[in-house]
């Protein structure tokens, strides 16, 4: 149990920086915005997260593009139904394709294209460190299993955004 609550969040983590990484303007934007929101010399704090927009939009699109589970928890009805004119049967287990609905062209506009932006002033409510990337594109390639993964693992070594090594230290 244990495992798997941290293997999600890092699947998530690794995804969303893999294409924050892909996407040099995604990058600076979230830069500019944690700079002018936060402050160059000071560390993200709780109270900074409503100030922080763009970087929700990144995550709701990282847990668009990758959802941390591509099959929803089955679910069973207890009488039958009709949905798009398909009947399901009492006690029938129903698996919700959210890994499809997230990049269904009908609902998203370009929905295999990371894009942040689709999130901020959308009609829908959907309740720094410095690095240069080599030239080449990082794989984000997919791996499905009951958890959906990178195929190929994320290996990034960030360096500090801060120029005060002291902001780094914790006092407990």
């Amino acid at each position: 149990m244990v495992v798997g609550g941290t293997d999600t969040s890092s699947n998530t983590i690794e995804f969303t920086l893999a294409e924050v990484i892909n996407n040099p303007k995604v990058k600076e934007k979230a830069q500019k915005e944690l700079d002018e929101a936060v402050g160059k010399d000071n560390i993200v704090e709780e109270s900074h997260i409503h100030k922080l927009p763009y970087l929700l939009a990144i995550m709701k699109e990282s847990l668009r593009l990758h959802p941390v589970l591509p099959l929803l928890v089955p679910h069973s009805p207890k009488e039958a139904f009709t949905v798009g004119g398909y009947t399901i049967r009492k006690g029938c287990m129903v698996f919700i394709n959210a890994w499809e609905i997230h990049r269904d062209p009908c609902v998203w506009e370009n929905p295999s294209e990371f894009n942040p932006d689709r999130f901020l002033n959308s009609r829908w409510d959907f309740s720094g460190n410095d690095f240069v990337a080599e030239e080449d594109k990082f794989d984000v390639s997919e791996k499905f299993g009951i958890v959906l993964k990178l195929k190929n693992p994320l290996v990034a070594i960030p360096l500090p955004r801060l120029s005060n090594p002291a902001l780094y230290r914790l006092e407990l």
